[in-house]
């Protein structure tokens, strides 16, 4: 794994950090490949469950390292993920942004690429593009109108302006609004919260949540049912029912 991201377990939870925090850990090729190698080994390690990104040294991300770009002109995308590694291509598993500092314009989109936010008093977000007669690219415009009102979005986009992490929680982008400096040990106390449950249960909630939206409202259910018929048919359905019934804790496999 690159220096430039640093990947570890937490009590079974995969924590990947951009760690360019004297480049406010802006992307350049080298990040973008070390967060889309994490994101493959969380997807196919059946020992990891969810993941939690952050970044070092009190900043999350401020987007792309331009000056890398002027240098190189090497689009920071990798591993058929898009920009940072994981824009165009997030994990099949549940990913949480942890943010300290600034997200702004690609650190933004990285943040709208993940399931879930937990964001310290002091974050805060934008997405400037249009201020240098550029338009945020990187799924900017195509996830934040589903995440928060549109007119909103609409504001974020076109102003370019940044926006608090107690208003965005407002707006409902946010989950959770930590202590500045504890984002990550709210984002870790959130993922050991899922990491609880069922995780084939968990993975094809995220999946058939993320899906329906395009799905046509007279189908939506035909559309869903071979993924719940998954679930209902799997080990672990018949041990989360066990465990229940024997006022116990269940033992997942997965499967």
């Amino acid at each position: 794994m690159s220096s430039a991201v640093t990947v570890e377990r937490v009590d079974g939870v995969q924590v990947i950090a951009i760690n360019r925090p004297q480049a406010r850990n802006a992307v350049n090729v080298e990040v973008a490949e070390g967060i889309a190698s994490a994101l493959d080994e969380l997807d196919q390690d059946g020992e990891i469950d969810i993941a939690v990104l952050t970044g070092a040294g009190g900043c999350f991300c401020a987007g792309m390292d331009l000056k890398a770009f002027a240098a190189t002109g090497a689009r920071p995308h990798a591993g058929g993920r898009g920009f940072g590694g994981v824009c165009e291509k997030p994990p099949v598993k549940p990913l949480i942004a942890a943010v300290e500092g600034y997200a702004l314009a690609g650190g933004f989109e990285i943040v709208l690429a993940c399931d879930l936010v937990v964001a310290a008093e002091n974050a805060k977000f934008g997405l400037p593009e249009v201020k240098r007669g550029l338009v945020p690219g990187g799924g900017g415009m195509l996830r934040l109108p589903r995440r928060i009102p549109f007119p909103i979005a609409m504001e974020v986009v076109l102003t370019g302006g940044m926006f608090t992490a107690v208003q965005f929680h407002q707006y409902g982008l946010v989950n959770r609004v930590a202590k500045e400096g504890g984002a990550l040990a709210c984002a870790l106390d959130l993922a050991r919260e899922i990491r609880r449950n069922g995780p084939l249960a968990v993975r094809t909630a995220k999946r058939v949540m993320m899906q329906s939206p395009d799905w046509a409202q007279a189908t939506m259910f035909d559309s869903q049912r071979p993924m719940l018929a998954e679930v209902m048919a799997s080990e672990d359905a018949r041990e989360g029912a066990r465990a229940f019934a024997e006022k116990r804790p269940p033992v997942w496999k997965g499967r």
